[in-house]
């Protein structure tokens, strides 16, 4: 990582771009615009230039590549072929911390070879989303070093292509997933020694999702002071999909560091807090409705209120 490079950072995000059924306790939608690319690059778009890479198919309605580039992420990178796009449908209950997939057909993105444009591959920030392994690798083959490099994953390539995974997870600085995959991945019950684990293998921090109970920082330091930072959720009343808060989530963690001078442990923190917040705003709606809404100053104005929440003076105890 390099200590100082002019502001804002170029943000570069390989993933999947995709149209979604989803059906909550409190609505469903049918052919939403989804896909972890499509719900970082709108967040990150808060704050940075974005480039996508990804590939649709040629149903792939028009206004949702209008909004893309109204929002300024660059899509030279985006494919758009003959076939039908990646789709999903999934259902919550009242549990909105499990998703159950009903259905999954991969359309044109199980051809999915992303090739960079020229321009493209000189990113400070790169987001690898959740895809495959070797893709993640042949991206990072593609570019030449950037400031910073996150990638996500999931339970089926950590069981499936576990020995690729690594690999990729040893040329990166920051792995963002979830609890339940940390522990999978580290093969422990113990989110510590998970994260222990995952550290030793190269990455410089990692970051854990943990739904309705916000994230987790762990870094290599002398001390847990200094080796562990955690975020609480930010408190909603009105949760309505929660499809989607992981990638917007990652969204305002790098396009938070896109300002920072100096990418920095005490920067990571202040990413982690961004990253929250912008998440908040996705689950109050379906697919990116509410990132539709809201602007920059929402993003500031809550961020503040989380500031307060957590802040705390230390215990005063009287001493005989």
């Amino acid at each position: 990582m390099t200590e100082q490079t002019r502001l804002p950072r170029e943000i570069l995000v390989v993933g999947s771009v995709g149209l979604d059924n989803v059906e909550t306790p409190f609505g469903k939608v049918e052919r939403a615009l989804g896909g972890s690319a499509t719900y970082f690059a709108t967040a990150a778009s808060f704050f940075a230039p974005v480039n996508l890479v990804g590939i649709v198919g040629t149903d792939f309605p028009q206004e949702h590549i209008d909004f893309l580039q109204q929002r300024g992420v660059n899509l030279d990178g985006l494919e758009i072929v003959e076939g039908e796009t990646f789709f999903w449908a999934g259902r919550y209950d009242y549990d909105l911390n499990v998703a159950h997939t009903l259905e999954t057909r991969l359309n044109v993105f199980a051809d999915f070879n992303p090739q960079l444009p020229p321009h493209y591959r000189t990113p400070s920030l790169l987001f690898l989303a959740n895809i495959a392994p070797e893709l993640q690798l042949s991206v990072l083959d593609q570019v030449e070093r950037p400031d910073l490099v996150a990638l996500d994953t999931m339970n089926f390539w950590i069981d499936s292509q576990k020995e690729a995974l690594i690999r990729v997870i040893q040329k990166v600085d920051v792995v963002i997933i979830n609890e339940a995959e940390a522990r999978d991945l580290a093969e422990t019950p113990s989110l510590l020694k998970a994260a222990r684990t995952i550290l030793s293998w190269g990455p410089r921090a990692l970051v854990v999702k943990r739904g309705e109970y916000g994230a987790a920082l762990f870094t290599s330091g002398s001390s847990r002071v200094d080796s562990f930072f955690f975020v609480p959720a930010y408190p909603l009343e009105d949760v309505r999909d929660p499809t989607g808060a992981g990638d917007t989530f990652a969204g305002g963690f790098i396009g938070a560091l896109a300002h920072e001078p100096v990418l920095d442990t005490n920067a990571l923190r202040r990413a982690m807090v961004q990253g929250s917040v912008v998440a908040s705003f996705t689950v109050e709606d379906f697919s990116i409705n509410r990132l539709k809404e809201i602007r920059i100053e929402d993003i500031w104005a809550r961020t503040k209120e989380f500031r307060a929440f957590t802040y705390f003076e230390p215990l005063e105890v009287a001493r005989s």
